[in-house]
């Protein structure tokens, strides 16, 4: 049982024949498809925040300089 819009279940009906997949299927794919999207969309967000604190940014400066100098020393 669902609760969509008839006009997405129609659309969902018509893709899931031109794909050749069961309905249920397709739902399933789109869905696993969209939350790892919401996930890039929060690492992407996290980044951009880390990007702008200075902390955050010297403390991967340190790490760089440090993992160099390990590199140097081999």
């Amino acid at each position: 049982t669902t609760t969509l819009p008839n006009d997405l279940l129609d659309l969902l009906a018509e893709k899931a024949g031109e794909y050749k997949l069961a309905k249920n299927k397709l739902i399933e794919k789109a869905l696993r498809i969209y939350l790892q999207e919401l996930t890039k969309a929060e690492y992407v967000k996290s980044y951009k925040r880390a990007a702008n604190d200075s902390d955050t940014l010297l403390m991967a400066e340190e790490g760089m300089a440090e993992y160099l100098s390990q590199l140097d020393s081999e």
